[in-house]
């Protein structure tokens, strides 16, 4: 590898690393005539220890911004290496690691230079000449930059799997404040578009098979936990509406990571409020698989996670009410509202109850997590003395045993 493109690597694939909004879930590009394919199952996912995604050929094409953005570390006024791929450059780099088996993917963004328009242009050259060119059909997820001409986005819909639009800063009052020179509708508008589009390519696929797929993965976005003194309430209530409104894949949840400690618009904090960040992905997760909506997970009374316990214990705490549930009789998702049993378990549960009473023995075996399970929960073999417990009670007793096995064991937040 030309010691240049080493150097351009070098800066371009660090940049890209405070961008967490990458998945390569959902998409079945055809590979007859060409390289690679989308296949979920060939695309493969790595985490760092800090929890974040870093799957593909994560990078920048390039780190130039015209914005100075309060917490981006690209920001204009920072006194730091910058660089910037051709198109040439970065197509002929990714098929390349790919045919050395280095990736199966790309996840492409950007710094904003000259103009989001130059900049869309850019990166819809790269996918272009990888789709078109090489022949490459991996998966490519790309960003779309907010501001950019429609018929950019467009283009770019049809060359990439999935798109995505940064929001980054949950409420537009807070966006002005740290980053002045953006506002929500240039992040709407192709949001917004791309979802239309979508829902327009299925309807054309419905009637011939032959008609060009729109961003077959869907879209996502990412949200910066921290930088601004919005709420968990605040934050859940808008991934809730983007799932409702705009159909999008995945909302990704960022830490915010305090890069730029001099500006006075940033909190003080030492490291990023990674407990958080787990517990708003366990509450989106909540949302997506669990039918809970945003407001019985968090309300303006409770409008913080407790970062003690995961969302669902903590709603179930709340709502004592709602207990015990008799494994024998109650519906599918009354079960999955009991702490300790995931989608899986529930699904085993009603499917093996028509051939005999649920026990204790069984639930073990169905991988139940009984040690939060037992206190909500009906079922022959399982003491009654559990049920009648006080939340305060069950919570004492679930959040010292926690605490007890991160004194034990020193173990990863994910």
């Amino acid at each position: 590898m030309k010691e240049k493109i080493l150097q351009k690597l070098n800066v371009l694939g660090d940049a890209a690393k405070y961008d967490v909004s990458c998945s390569s879930s959902g998409s079945s590009r055809s590979s007859k005539g060409g390289v690679g394919t989308a296949k979920s199952a060939g695309i493969c996912h790595s985490f760092t220890e800090d929890g974040r995604c870093i799957s593909l050929l994560k990078i920048l094409y390039s780190n130039h911004c015209i914005y100075d953005c309060a917490y981006c570390i690209n920001r204009s006024s920072n006194d730091r290496p910058r660089a910037s791929f051709t198109p040439d450059e970065l197509a002929d780099l990714t098929i390349n690691f790919y045919r050395r088996n280095y990736i199966e993917g790309l996840f492409l963004s950007s710094g904003v230079l000259r103009n989001p328009d130059y900049t869309m242009e850019q990166l819809n050259s790269v996918a272009r000449k990888l789709r078109q060119e090489y022949k490459f059909n991996g998966y490519i997820h790309m960003k779309s930059i907010p501001g950019a001409d429609p018929m950019l986005v467009h283009e770019a819909g049809l060359l990439a799997d999935r798109l995505s639009v940064n929001i980054e800063i949950p409420t537009e009052q807070q966006l002005q404040v740290l980053a002045p020179e953006k506002n929500f509708s240039s992040v709407f508008a192709p949001m917004n578009q791309i979802s239309q589009g979508v829902i327009a390519s299925k309807a054309e696929r419905r009637k011939s098979r032959k008609a060009p797929r729109f961003v077959p993965a869907g879209q996502s976005t990412q949200l910066i936990v921290g930088a601004s003194p919005e709420t968990d309430y605040t934050i859940l209530k808008l991934a809730a509406g983007l799932y409702d409104q705009q159909k999008l894949k995945r909302v990704y949840y960022s830490g915010f990571v305090p890069v730029n400690a001099y500006d006075s618009r940033l909190p003080a904090m030492a490291n990023p409020p990674l407990v958080r960040e787990n517990r708003l992905y366990q509450a989106d997760w909540l949302m997506r698989f669990y039918h809970f909506s945003y407001d019985e997970i968090l309300d303006e009374k409770h409008s913080q996670l407790d970062e003690q316990m995961d969302p669902k214990l903590a709603w179930a705490l709340r709502n004592p009410h709602f207990f015990p549930i008799d494994l024998d009789k109650a519906s599918y998702e009354e079960i999955l509202r009991v702490p300790g049993i995931g989608v899986r378990s529930a699904k085993i549960i009603t499917g093996n109850r028509r051939y005999g009473s649920i026990t204790f023995s069984h639930l073990k075996r169905m991988g139940v997590a009984l040690n939060r399970a037992k206190y909500f929960i009906l079922c022959r073999e399982l003491p009654s003395a559990n049920t009648s417990l006080y939340p305060e009670q069950i919570r004492r007793r679930l959040v010292k045993n926690s605490r007890q096995s991160a004194a034990g064991t020193q173990l990863s937040l994910f």
